[in-house]
């Protein structure tokens, strides 16, 4: 009974943190309808900026969020407005084939800079843990898991509750009526994808904290925001939470009870039994209500 409540709570954690890095690519894909293959590379970014500011400047990796997210920030806005949004007015299939360019590039580059070696980001409290009945918390994870609820309950208010947030959700239900109100439509997509990249970064520090990463990573990260965002439903914080906090759980246990080489087995199986039963995901759409 021990191992099982130890297995369970171990698999929120790590879903939690899925959730976090799932959070940004169901937005871009509810939003503009873009598949980001690049959404790997803006997390292990955040992860290597984080490093680099952390040891600089000696501060604890989670206070190096902010100005990481607001870098990121800067940068996806441009990534979206100047090369996404051209590639988006020609043809859908063009996004996707940029994202995927840009992704082998930076990767490449993260490589030659970096080295393909893993990389991790140690906080002084790297080996402090506590216990709560017969469970175990490493101090880390906890760290980790409730950095990533505030940031996804911090988004959740932004869209629910901010002007920007009501004129994101309104651009991606209706486009041709929020056109007509005087909306720029093209900045309101950037935008989006610029929270959507600050978002990701933040997910890099909570990542790089707890594992180790390589610029070889990009791909993984991108495949699981992929599956969360089915599993959960499309642009929605509440759906990336829970196709997270799925997904973190079925892994561990799989890992726990059948084998550490079939994770990823169980994840597909159950991302096609799910797209058979509800292809929408567990919430469904968030943006399709009005569509």
């Amino acid at each position: 009974m021990n191992l099982i409540a130890q297995t369970l709570a171990d698999g929120l954690v790590l879903g939690g943190i899925y959730a976090l890095a799932a959070v940004g690519f169901s937005l871009i894909f509810g939003v503009l309808h873009v598949i980001n293959l690049s959404h790997g590379i803006l997390v292990l970014l955040g992860a290597y900026l984080a490093l680099i500011v952390s040891q600089t400047l000696h501060v604890d990796p989670l206070l190096t969020i902010p100005v990481v997210m607001v870098a990121l920030f800067g940068a996806g806005y441009c990534y979206q407005r100047f090369l996404i949004q051209r590639a988006v007015d020609r043809s859908a299939l063009g996004s996707m084939l940029l994202t995927f360019g840009v992704a082998l590039m930076l990767q490449n580059i993260m490589i030659w800079v970096f080295s393909p070696d893993m990389k991790n980001i140690t906080p002084s409290y790297a080996f402090s843990s506590f216990r709560l009945g017969s469970v175990t918390f490493d101090a880390v994870r906890m760290s980790a898991l409730v950095a990533s609820l505030v940031l996804l309950s911090l988004l959740a208010a932004f869209l629910k509750f901010s002007p920007l947030g009501r004129v994101i959700r309104a651009t991606a239900q209706q486009t041709l009526a929020a056109r007509l109100c005087g909306v720029n439509v093209h900045h309101v997509y950037a935008l989006t994808f610029a929270v959507s990249a600050a978002f990701a970064g933040a997910a890099g520090i909570v990542i790089g904290i707890i594992l180790p990463f390589s610029p070889s990573d990009e791909a993984l990260w991108t495949m699981n925001a992929f599956v969360v965002v089915v599993l959960g439903g499309v642009g929605s914080p509440a759906g990336a939470l829970i196709g997270g906090l799925l997904l973190g759980v079925v892994n561990t246990l799989t890992a726990q009870y059948i084998g550490p080489s079939f994770p990823n087995v169980t994840m597909f199986l159950l991302l096609v039994l799910l797209l058979l039963v509800r292809p929408t995901g567990i919430l469904g759409n968030a943006f399709s209500p009005s569509r």
